[in-house]
């Protein structure tokens, strides 16, 4: 068993200075968030949106690709499935697999309704490329390589268009307060239940540092863990907050320890640190290819889709040619796409290219693989209920299961919209009574803001795209150390090295266990996949600071699908 670390049971912080209250809080701002706040308008009385920075800070706007969906003249939702199997290795929920697909091209048509412009062709019809795992042109997209930024657009201007929808901008979410569970008819007590959430606001006037939100039901929409690894295509918001939050108060994550590297991170040298330039698959999927330095074609008899073979293949043929020629990055060519078509398809990749002076026009742009995705988090139902009464999740946050070990190309904003919309369904029913919270019984703690650095390090270099048992052991014996350095002072810093020493034990922990490889998890001690031994979930739960790791066996999923 992986060394068991004692990690704080909730943040040490002020008492709140100020309360608001709300029948539903949502924390996040993407299209997960601003989705569910949408749809649950005129459903309840009262909806607080919550974001740790500004309204469009978050991963949604940084989505170059676009968003999956069958729409297409030949496709079909049965055909988006079976592509989202395969990528995800096995290890994807079916039922949700379903749904994702089958509700996708209604949720898509309803967010062009909303006044979301996707390009077209000159024909009218909805412009669709292809990505890496699918079969299909089924990508939509927006201003050629800008599609979240659109997506985001378009979901503001629809909340500020909302007056009865309150937004608090610059707001950390701290811990959920908890209220006493139901009281059963044999007279026994179920688990505690969401009664607010403590907020530290960076503002002005009443609403100034740590504050309480009292609240019927919260609706985790936080976005992923990339601020775990060095170099990542997230956000410096992405500290797995809410994953954290969720944990903490007695929610289960589930397959933490798949991580998606995307392969095509533009390398910017190797002391570069934070968020990283992404060359979207798109470039790819409109016919630019890999090389080595030799310019050899590396991708070719690897996958039958050679250069759009899903994610964790590409990314592992990437590392596995970096290894053999000892060099830090590989090449992506699309010089023969040409100017009049870098400019119109992919002008926001050009522009960020050329800012750190590479010309895709006329040069390669040096790729390496860096931190892209959460595919686990916190587990919920096909609704995004979790296991804690009142509390929901949604998007990368979550572990809706439909990612599986690999998230399939431009399926991640799909989700979002899917199951945000199934969580306005049912919510609005579901809404408990409000509840006092309880007098906290967690330990609380807090390490030291400044150990972020180390922990990012140890964390690429022993839990990233390669892994083994060695590796795994000397970062659980980093993570410890890091873990007794306390805090000397309360502050954003140490929340969110605390959030990410906490997300970091959890996956590692997991990793260390998963004695396969398996989609985006690559152990090189153990290369091969097995099913017979591992085909299922890791959870990781929570009880006052101690964490426990269980595998749930479950039958891979993708079985009685092609190779």
């Amino acid at each position: 068993m992986p060394q068991q670390l004692h990690l704080p049971g909730c943040l040490t912080a002020p008492s709140p200075g100020w309360t608001t209250q709300a029948d539903v809080v949502i924390v996040g701002s993407g299209i997960a968030g601003l989705t569910a706040a949408l749809r649950l308008r005129g459903q309840v009385d009262k909806i607080l949106v919550v974001t740790k920075d500004v309204l469009n800070a978050g991963s949604t706007q940084w989505a170059q690709g676009g968003i999956a969906a069958a729409l297409g003249p030949g496709d079909t939702p049965e055909q988006h499935e079976a592509d989202t199997l395969v990528a995800g290795a096995g290890a994807c929920d079916r039922e949700a697999v379903r749904v994702l697909v089958n509700e996708g091209p209604e949720a898509v048509r309803e967010l062009i309704a909303l006044g979301t412009n996707f390009d077209h062709t000159d024909d009218g019809e909805l412009s669709l490329t292809r990505e890496g795992g699918h079969h299909r042109d089924r990508i939509a997209h927006a201003g050629g390589d800008a599609t979240g930024a659109e997506i985001q657009r378009a979901l503001i201007a629809a909340i500020e268009a909302a007056p009865d929808i309150e937004v608090i901008q610059h707001a950390l979410a701290v811990d959920l307060l908890l209220g006493a569970g139901d009281v059963a008819e044999d007279g026994s007590t179920g688990p505690a239940t969401v009664a607010g959430l403590t907020l530290h606001v960076i503002g002005e006037g009443e609403r100034d540092g740590v504050g309480a939100v009292h609240c019927r039901a919260v609706v985790l929409a936080s976005g992923g863990l990339g601020q775990v690894f060095t170099q990542t295509t997230n956000p410096a918001v992405s500290t797995g907050d809410g994953m954290a939050l969720a944990l903490r108060a007695g929610a289960t994550l589930r397959d933490l320890e798949f991580v998606q590297f995307h392969p095509t991170v533009m390398y910017l040298g190797p002391d570069s640190r934070g968020q990283q330039p992404l060359i979207s698959e798109a470039v790819r999927g409109e016919g630019a290819f890999l090389v080595d330095d030799d310019g050899h074609r590396f991708m070719q008899g690897v996958h039958e889709l050679a250069d759009l073979a899903p994610r964790d293949v590409v990314a592992k043929a990437i590392m596995k040619r970096m290894l053999e020629t000892g060099r830090p990055h590989m090449w992506l060519d699309a010089r023969h796409l040409g100017k009049e078509f870098w400019e119109r398809r992919f002008p926001t990749i050009l522009a960020t290219a050329r800012s750190y002076g590479i010309d895709p026009v006329t040069q390669l742009i040096p790729v390496a693989p860096a931190c892209h995705y959460a595919s686990g988090g916190v587990r919920t139902d096909l609704h995004g209920r979790t296991d804690v009464p009142g509390l929901y999740a949604t998007g990368e946050v979550a572990c809706s299961g439909v990612h599986g070990a690999n998230r399939l190309a431009s399926n991640s904003l799909l989700e979002g919209l899917v199951f945000s919309r199934r969580i306005a369904e049912v919510l609005p029913g579901e809404l408990g009574p409000w509840r006092e919270p309880d007098a906290e019984r967690r330990t609380a703690g807090l390490v030291a803001g400044d150990i972020r650095r180390e922990l990012q390090e140890t964390m690429s270099s022993r839990v990233g795209v390669l892994r083994s048992a060695p590796g795994l052991a000397e970062a659980a014996a980093v993570l410890d150390k890091l873990a007794g350095r306390a805090a000397e002072t309360v502050d954003q810093a140490s929340w969110e090295a605390t959030n990410l020493l906490t997300i970091s034990a959890a996956l590692t922990d997991a990793a260390a266990l998963r004695e396969e490889t398996r989609g985006s998890h690559w152990r090189d001690d153990f290369p091969e996949r097995d099913d017979a031994r591992w085909a299922g979930h890791f959870d990781v739960t929570m009880d006052d600071g101690a964490t426990t790791v269980a595998f749930v066996a479950a039958p891979a999923t993708d079985g009685d699908l092609p190779a």
